[in-house]
């Protein structure tokens, strides 16, 4: 196991350097170093941001977003889910619903945002809207395929309540949501930072973004590109080390 996580960690490496040197080469064939900074300046703008109170502030404001956007797809998603799982009429009406939410451009989806909410909304909807059609997916799939005896079992003693939802359907869909959670994440922080961008929210990682681009300082733009690498990796770990607390928890009962 230490020798797969060993080769894994080189192969990391091995693919920021490949990043690096595709940059070195951009900027020798465009030659602007301008637009394609030195690794080396890259690097003192990243430790700069690094040292910045400010940089941390703007993290937090757009981890903040992407918990509320997370926890608002998740009560939608899996409400969604366990009702399109239940019910086959209730799957092909929403279908046409999921299927306009997964393909819709990003940019169409946070101007109609933009009209109907107020800016400081924009990140955390648009994130929740996009997410909703991934995890509402999952909780379905995970759904359908529960074990139908043991749905006959609980309904000798049961009816469908928030109790038998906790303590039946949810453990058994959480293979399903923790492979939906390891990806959305992720993609949901980026969809944060996007959204926050183009609306320019206050404090945040895309405003920040913006303004450095605004004052073509690309060294930080990739300086901040390497910061959101970093909390990417992280957030996507989260969900996995969340279900294993949760499942040691549950062991622990049990014992």
């Amino acid at each position: 196991m230490k020798k797969k996580k060993a080769n894994s960690f080189i192969r990391l490496l091995l693919g920021v350097a490949l990043a690096a040197g595709l940059i070195q080469l951009a900027g020798w064939l465009k030659g602007d170093r301008l637009v394609f900074p030195d690794i080396g300046e890259i690097l003192r703008a990243f430790f700069a941001l690094l040292a910045a109170p400010g940089t941390y502030g703007a993290i937090l404001v757009t981890l903040r977003h992407l918990l509320i956007a997370v926890l608002l797809s998740t009560v939608i998603g899996v409400g969604l889910g366990l009702a399109e799982g239940l019910s086959e009429w209730v799957r092909d009406l929403l279908q046409p619903l999921m299927i306009l939410l997964r393909s819709i451009p990003m940019i169409v989806l946070t101007v109609i945002i933009m009209v109907l909410l107020p800016y400081r909304l924009v990140p955390m909807v648009g994130t929740t809207l996009i997410l909703v059609p991934l995890i509402s997916e999952a909780a379905c799939e995970g759904c359908r395929q529960i074990d139908r005896e043991l749905i006959d079992v609980y309904r000798l003693n049961s009816a469908l309540n928030i109790r038998i939802i906790w303590q039946v359907y949810l453990p058994l869909m959480a293979g399903y949501l923790r492979q939906a959670y390891r990806s959305g994440v992720g993609m949901g922080l980026k969809i944060a930072v996007t959204t926050e961008y183009l609306v320019q929210t206050r404090g945040s990682l895309g405003k920040a973004v913006y303004s450095a681009a605004y004052f073509n300082e690309y060294a930080d733009i990739y300086a901040y590109a390497l910061i959101m690498i970093g909390l990417v990796l992280l957030v996507s770990w989260v969900p996995e080390g969340c279900a294993r607390l949760w499942e040691a928890l549950r062991g622990r009962k049990k014992g």
